[in-house]
């Protein structure tokens, strides 16, 4: 039996999806299916609730081998087994297969939470992103060795602002002021993640999205036939596989279809297990390394995956995006006002000048007059992308366009448009980031994009589909999903390569859901629904 009403499913499902290092369940990780490992900080003190873990939960416990000062330092094939990072504080994950905390769901999970008066929880998940920036290096992807080597969209200093704000996650305002204090410097080292040399898109002043790390990923266990599935579509399709494909070193028996495969030993092998990374071989060709890199750069923008930057985004490491600039330059924005809260007045000009020089490079190289969007840049052949995408709603949300750019772009929702709300882009592709298939913090975005320039009707009604689509796949099977067709206004979703399924849960979408509601009850929409009461 399910709750039954969507609102009383979120607020118990925080329990539900709650984990810490305490509890058992939060060291479970379907996708590796290995001996859980719980890996310390290098030189951290093993507490005895740690200690006890080992018999408690049959888990071991290991500490890295070097302090971590910049993401990459520590690789996962220099460990001898894949595991769980630790964290202080209890957090929120996803659900399903996504049983740690991540980057950018958590900014939605925190709305969520403060939404729901679950504010101790909301400002735990943001300490945790400190620690992880104070020990692992930056903000992760998610607390997973495997994930050690990227980070995920630049939602830090949102979380930090959202909990700075919040009236209850703080004693007082003298109290909150000094943990915006102690967060700063740490926000400001995660910055600098951002515009490390190989984190630039050529010489535009833009950033780009990239994984420190080479080869397949090795958290794609439990789905061993994606890189299979992407090279038998690319030899079906030879005009798109420019720059994908390489002659494979092991030779593919000719009697076997594309479907077959092969497998091909990758010469970085970890000398303590002898465990080999392999390369998917099919019908004797093999994936470029170039390939891999933008395959891992798509795993950090979250957007995994989809057309968006070539066929299954093989070239996401060619583009300065709309998403993480757009990103970078709220991320500028609000260390300038953190900077002026503290009184540090030559910090919050420096923060400023950034932003305005973020601001004019986007402009001039993301804006495209002629469609009324906001355009990726492939910064390796000089030119913008002419795929439409939802992330052109980014610049909206940060306050970045224009009110003659904000009117074009109001223009074109059109375009994304569909009964159940936003979907992710024009192209059917068959990737679950791309149409029909629309989500909740995108979904999110372009709501509060639209009410930030004063299109509250557009606001309403694109929340009123979305939130209408989540209540009604939830009237059939009683539950909240990682995504929904906006078409067919359901979850049932026909992914044909990646992620196939739909996890439930789902962390993100309960967040959405609940501020939709509270969006919609301010302007006048069934306002009973909304009514959320504060739990702590």
């Amino acid at each position: 039996m399910h709750d039954r009403r969507p609102r009383d499913y979120v607020l118990r499902s925080w329990e539900r999806l709650t984990r810490s290092i305490d509890d058992c369940s939060s060291l479970a990780d379907v996708k590796v299916n290995a001996t859980p490992v719980l890996y310390l900080p290098c030189g951290f003190s093993v507490t005895p609730e740690v200690a006890e873990l080992h018999n408690r939960c049959f888990v071991q416990v290991r500490s890295l081998p070097r302090v971590i000062e910049r993401v990459g330092e520590v690789r996962p094939v220099d460990l001898p087994a894949p595991g769980l990072l630790y964290l202080p504080h209890p957090y929120v994950v996803p659900g399903g297969r996504f049983n740690e905390m991540y980057g950018w769901d958590s900014y939605f999970i925190v709305l969520g939470l403060i939404a729901s008066g679950l504010d101790r929880l909301a400002k735990g998940m943001v300490d945790n992103m400190l620690f992880e920036i104070r020990h692992y290096g930056t903000v992760l992807n998610a607390n997973r060795t495997y994930y050690l080597t990227r980070s995920q969209p630049p939602f830090l200093t949102a979380m930090i602002r959202s909990v700075y704000d919040c009236e209850h996650c703080f004693a007082n305002r003298e109290a909150a002021r000094q943990w915006l204090e102690d967060a700063y410097p740490l926000a400001e080292k995660y910055y600098k993640t951002w515009t490390e040399p190989y984190r630039l898109a050529g010489d535009t002043g833009l950033s780009r999205y990239f994984d420190m790390d080479a080869g397949p990923v090795p958290e794609f266990a439990d789905h061993g036939t994606y890189f299979h599935d992407v090279i038998g579509w690319l030899l079906e399709h030879p005009g798109l596989a420019s720059g994908y494909l390489t002659v494979s070193r092991q030779p593919a028996d000719s009697d076997r279809g594309v479907q077959d495969v092969a497998f091909e030993a990758n010469p970085d092998v970890n000398p303590r297990t002898g465990v080999l990374r392999e390369r998917a071989s099919v019908s004797g060709y093999s994936l470029t390394k170039d390939f891999y890199l933008g395959d891992r750069a798509m795993r950090e923008s979250g957007f995994d995956s989809s057309f968006r930057f070539g066929p299954f985004c093989g070239l996401t490491h060619h583009f300065a995006p709309v998403c993480l600039n757009s990103l970078l330059f709220r991320y500028e924005k609000e260390m300038a006002y953190f900077a002026r809260v503290l009184g540090m007045a030559d910090e919050e000009r420096n923060w400023a000048f950034l932003a305005d020089q973020r601001a004019r490079a986007v402009q001039r190289y993301l804006w495209q007059q002629d469609d009324g969007l906001f355009m990726d840049y492939n910064f390796i052949s000089g030119a913008a992308s002419s795929y439409r995408y939802l992330s052109t709603y980014y610049p909206m949300w940060v306050g970045l366009a224009t009110k003659a750019q904000a009117e074009l772009l109001r223009g074109n929702l059109h375009l994304f448009e569909r009964s159940g709300g936003l979907a992710m882009s024009t192209a059917s592709s068959g990737m679950q980031w791309d149409d029909p298939y629309g989500w909740a913090p995108c979904n999110w975005i372009a709501v509060e994009a639209m009410r930030s320039y004063g299109y509250h009707d557009d606001a309403r009604r694109i929340a009123g589909a979305f939130a209408g689509t989540v209540e009604a796949n939830f009237a059939r099977d009683g539950t909240m999903r990682e995504k929904y067709d906006v078409v067919k206004r359901d979850a049932e979703v026909h992914v044909t390569a990646g992620y196939k399924e739909n996890v439930i849960g789902f962390g993100w979408t309960n967040g959405v859901y609940l501020k939709m509601r509270q969006l919609l009850a301010e302007y006048g929409d069934e306002p009973v629904q909304s009514h959320l009461t504060r739990t702590n």
